[in-house]
């Protein structure tokens, strides 16, 4: 896997494990939310965000792009506009179907794509091994190759996933020194331990947040999302992937552990649970 990459494969199978196919329906009912209530009824009921697709499947669509090139082409070609649906995974970190097949070095999926209209960038063409292209991007613009893609993985990280074919680039890339993304700041083990836990804003279940470990970085997960990789800045500051601009601080106060999400100008604060004894 690349690394500091949000989504290891083992994470990737297990959301996959829980979104529903939309086969049982047909692709036009589940599409456009038009359900027929009674047999004979000439009525529809069409859901509140039509003509917006419904967010389960651009989900479904950009997680299966990463391995499963079968289910990709069922929804797409049900609908080639799918083709460059995009999905939040959390704070802004956007991420298209052919963003997903490009980070993770999956050429079959992102040529495909693009076949069916999706766009091109400067991340597919990195990892599809597009030396040319990549080279007026950058002669285009300087200083393009510090930009991250989705889950803030790097540009010389997708070159590095289209193998081979890739090579050159990735080879044209590391030689500009500043393609690669930054180390994180070292966390040692025992604070990782100081600051597992559940953190709760409100009163409801899902007003809380996870705080796990995964190969030695923290994973942020509000209950009922997707977990977010935390990178660590220093002195318990940390940004989630693909939002570098975010900020989570964890403090400490009369004994507690608090957590400050600061997000432009929404400020959440949250405190550790205490283990029951």
């Amino acid at each position: 896997m690349i690394p500091n990459s949000s989504f290891s494969r083992r994470g990737l199978l297990q959301l996959a494990s829980v979104i529903l196919p939309l086969r049982a329906a047909s692709f036009s009912a589940a599409l456009f939310g038009i359900e027929t209530p009674d047999a004979g009824s000439d009525g529809i009921s069409v859901r509140d965000n039509y003509p917006s697709y419904p967010p389960e499947l651009v989900r479904e669509l950009v997680l299966v792009a990463h391995f499963d090139l079968r289910r990709v082409k069922e929804l797409v070609e049900a609908h080639q506009s799918l083709a460059v649906a995009a999905w939040d995974w959390g704070f802004g970190d956007s991420e298209s179907a052919l963003g997903a097949a490009s980070h993770v070095g999956n050429r079959p999926i992102a040529e495909y794509l693009i076949s069916k209209g999706a766009r091109p960038s400067l991340f597919s063409a990195a990892m599809l091994g597009q030396f040319e292209v990549v080279k007026a991007f950058v002669a285009a613009q300087p200083g393009v190759q510090r930009i991250r893609g989705p889950h803030s993985i790097s540009l010389l990280a997708h070159a590095k996933a289209g193998g081979e074919t890739a090579r050159p680039v990735f080879e044209f890339l590391q030689s500009l020194k500043d393609a690669d993304a930054d180390q994180p700041a070292p966390l040692s083990d025992g604070d990782i331990q100081s600051l597992m836990g559940t953190y709760v804003f409100g009163p409801t279940a899902n007003q809380q947040i996870e705080v796990t470990a995964d190969k030695g970085q923290l994973l942020w997960t509000r209950k009922g999302t997707t977990g977010r990789t935390l990178f660590h800045l220093g002195d318990r500051a940390f940004h989630p992937a693909g939002a570098p601009s975010v900020r989570i601080r964890f403090t400490e106060e009369s004994g507690a552990v608090l957590m400050t999400v600061t997000d432009a100008e929404l400020v959440l604060t949250a405190r550790r649970k205490q283990e029951s004894k």
